[in-house]
């Protein structure tokens, strides 16, 4: 997975932005957003996160 890619365009969170938040301890979507914000702003890209943050705690 592209560390740089968007995945929350009104914040410029990237997938590297997630990573680090799960390596910090986050271990689900509402503990990534409380420490990113991400799809907290417009949340569109709720979904596109959630398959983020799952791949990522899944190992992908």
């Amino acid at each position: 997975m592209d560390e740089n890619k968007t995945v929350c365009p009104c914040l410029s969170l990237t997938v590297g932005d997630i990573r680090a938040a799960i390596e910090n301890g986050a271990r689900d979507f509402e503990a990534v957003q409380e420490a990113t914000g991400v799809a907290s702003v417009c949340g569109a890209c709720r979904d596109y996160a959630e398959e983020v943050i799952n791949s990522i705690i899944n190992g992908g």
